[in-house]
């Protein structure tokens, strides 16, 4: 399937030269979004993982979906100020700004395997901030699996090295 068809690309959002993304258009088509989500989960089926973490708020409509046909649990990545407990922090910039993520401390225990995954890898920062929070609490990042990539951003480089799956790439 061409997922790419179901992806609408607006231009000049959030901000001028900026061509958004856009995956409602994806996700309000039931069986696209599921064909989406196990096209995932086979690029990654090989791997050993214990939990699937995603990042606010685009990471939860692919990881927590993608953990529950995989039978693992899912770690709910935030933005800062945003759980209750007991957290760690780590800033990150994007395409076009700056912001703080957090991960409660007791969501991830030394030496689990964690795959992250979110809907688009692009500069790479926010899914950096999330492998240094995972390996600050002893968490092994297995992977990163992404509905989308934009590989012009060259957000892998940022990543050090970790195995990265992309269903579309633009």
């Amino acid at each position: 399937m061409d997922f790419k068809e179901y992806i609408r690309v607006i231009p000049d959002f959030p901000e001028p030269g900026i061509r958004f993304k856009d995956i409602t258009t994806l996700l309000k088509d039931g069986d696209v979004y599921r064909e989406a989500i196990e096209s995932i989960q086979k690029m990654v089926e090989d791997k050993e993982i214990d939990l699937i973490a995603g990042p606010e708020a685009r990471g939860f409509v692919i990881g927590a979906p993608l953990a529950l046909m995989m039978g693992k649990g899912f770690v709910p990545i935030r933005k800062s100020g945003k759980l209750p407990g007991n957290t760690v922090e780590a800033d990150y910039g994007k395409e076009y700004g700056k912001d703080k993520l957090a991960i409660h401390r007791d969501s991830i225990q030394p030496g689990q395997k964690v795959l992250i995954a979110d809907d688009l890898l692009a500069t790479g920062g926010t899914i950096a901030a999330t492998i240094q929070m995972i390996e600050q609490l002893g968490g092994v990042v297995v992977g990163a699996a992404f509905l989308i990539e934009l590989g012009y951003l060259d957000g892998r480089e940022k990543l050090n090295g970790v195995d990265v799956h992309s269903l579309v790439t633009y």
